[in-house]
């Protein structure tokens, strides 16, 4: 209130500028890109072999870990083993939708085709 009693306020000015210079008009709309700083690069497969590789190392490790004394862990292995039993199951009942067989499914893991059907096909 004192500055305005006193004047040393300025009035507020409108600035107009030509259409298409304004600030706003410049900045980059939501959901554009500039493709020179946003290059393609190709996806890196994980391939399933190397996937397995890992996870092979990884159980060996914390088998490894049980062994050596950790008593507690044990039971964790236990969990991970019923985690890798319903994953097994989630596998197959993917593989039956993708339209494979029994026998198929059975043969890869060494089974006949009952006792794959008889331990899977619940799930």
């Amino acid at each position: 209130m004192l500055a305005q009693d006193e004047g040393l306020t300025a009035p507020l000015r409108t600035i107009s500028q030509p259409d298409g210079t304004s600030p706003v008009a410049q900045l980059p709309r939501p959901g554009t890109v500039k493709a020179r700083l946003t290059p393609k690069r190709p996806r890196r497969q994980v391939e399933n072999d190397e996937y397995g590789a890992f996870v092979r190392r990884i159980l060996r490790a914390y088998s490894r870990r049980v062994g050596d004394g950790d008593v507690e862990a044990l039971v964790l292995l236990v969990g991970l083993a019923q985690e890798i039993d319903a994953a097994m199951a989630e596998a197959v009942k993917g593989l039956r939708a993708h339209g494979y067989s029994w026998a198929e499914i059975g043969a890869r893991l060494g089974i006949s085709r009952q006792a794959a059907q008889q331990r899977w096909s619940a799930s």
